[in-house]
């Protein structure tokens, strides 16, 4: 039986878009192909036998009331370690577990932002936070930025009347970069001056190489920020647990939304996650995906000057995390090259969906943290071979 029923969708639906990164993982899925997509972790990272031995220790120690309902708020165990291992002075009160950072970026979306409210974001930013507050219909402004982060001077113009700044200061996904020590200080006093909150976003920040990033932004003024980190990127991203740290002023409205999406983040994973932190686990873990992804980071540089001499190929060399940024030469489109990369057995994401106006069309984000070194010489080898033969000249001579 056919139904004539009339469904209609909310305004706000209209404005949600597929992310363009999972439509293209759909095609990193064929066989055969070098994925240097994906903002995966690598789960040769994760502690599979740790986090048995703490089901087994949570099942058989609290098991009815990690099977039960439980607070909002979050786990008091787990709050309290993430208001202990942050750099300035937390209470447990003020930190919020959410069902991993992205419904942090939801939340702060739906408390924060009216139709037409103007949000500041770096140039460019990242893709999942535009899909949590486009919903909201706010007016985004992208704030001019460099190898160093967010343009100070450029942020001052910008900031009246804004709702917040929206900033990943470490290891950005997707370019990579992190905010110098001096640009960090600037910008803290330059929002304070023209009151403006800043939404910190720290997925990455365990994730350095040599030495770790300056304090937070957040430390410097904790009143006039909201913090979002994330277990996902060093535990494993299937429990699905981030945490907001948030002014007592904005705390309750948050856990008030948090209430009506969900409830209550997965009583059983928060247990099992402050099990698997007992004892200083992380400082015995953490070091050895920072060594992982430092050996598969100077694989990918090494490969990219190897493979890329001579093609005007420019990147970055990030200090931390999970990715490098990368531009094409003059007159070529990393949409339309990626078809022509796939064919040859990789992919990549074009840079063009992480600007909120004027994207830049030659630039794309690799991924380096869940490919073998001899998949990223492959694979490198093959995106540049895809480059020869789209160069502009080469085209206009066949043409």
């Amino acid at each position: 039986m056919s139904s004539a029923t009339p469904w209609t969708l909310a305004r706000r639906a209209e404005r949600m878009n597929p992310s363009v990164i999972r439509e293209i993982l759909k095609v990193t899925e064929k066989p055969g192909i070098i994925s240097f997509a994906g903002g995966l972790p690598s789960p040769q990272t994760f502690p599979v036998s740790a986090f048995a031995e703490a089901c087994a220790e949570v099942l058989r120690n609290d098991g009815r009331a990690a099977l039960q309902y439980a607070s909002s708020e979050g786990h008091a165990q787990l709050r309290e370690w993430v208001a202990r291992q942050l750099p300035w002075a937390v209470d447990p009160a003020q930190v919020l577990i959410t069902t991993g950072s992205q419904q942090g970026l939801d939340l702060v979306a739906k408390v924060l932002i009216d139709t037409g409210s103007r949000v500041l974001v770096e140039t460019p930013t990242y893709l999942g936070a535009l899909q949590a507050f486009t919903p909201m219909e706010p007016q985004f402004v992208g704030v001019a930025s460099d190898a160093e982060g967010l343009d100070v001077d450029d942020l001052r113009r910008r900031a009246s009347g804004a709702r917040f700044l929206y900033a990943l200061p470490n290891f950005q996904n997707p370019t990579g970069r992190s905010m110098s020590e001096a640009r960090r200080a600037a910008l803290v006093r330059a929002a304070a001056e023209t009151g403006l909150p800043i939404v910190e976003d720290n997925p990455y920040g365990d994730l350095w190489f040599d030495a770790p990033p300056p304090a937070p932004l957040t430390a410097r003024n904790p009143d006039g920020g909201l913090y979002l980190g994330s277990f996902s990127k060093i535990l494993a991203p299937g429990l699905r647990l981030g945490y907001i740290v948030a002014p007592k002023a904005v705390y309750p409205k948050l856990l008030q939304a948090k209430q009506a999406a969900d409830l209550h983040s997965p009583s059983f994973n928060q247990r099992l996650v402050s099990a698997v932190l007992k004892e200083g686990f992380l400082e015995r873990h953490v070091p050895t995906i920072r060594a992982l992804y430092a050996s598969q980071c100077r694989a990918m540089l090494a490969a990219l000057a190897r493979e890329m001499a001579g093609l005007d190929v420019q990147w970055n060399t990030p200090d931390g995390g999970m990715f490098l940024w990368v531009r094409l030469p003059e007159g070529m489109d990393a949409t339309a090259l990626l078809p022509q990369a796939v064919a040859r057995g990789v992919a990549f994401v074009p840079g063009a969906p992480f600007f909120t106006d004027a994207p830049d069309v030659r630039s794309l984000r690799l991924s380096f943290v869940t490919a073998t070194v001899e998949q990223i010489d492959r694979g490198i080898a093959a995106l540049a071979q895809a480059v020869r033969e789209h160069l502009p000249s080469r085209a206009a001579a066949t043409a």
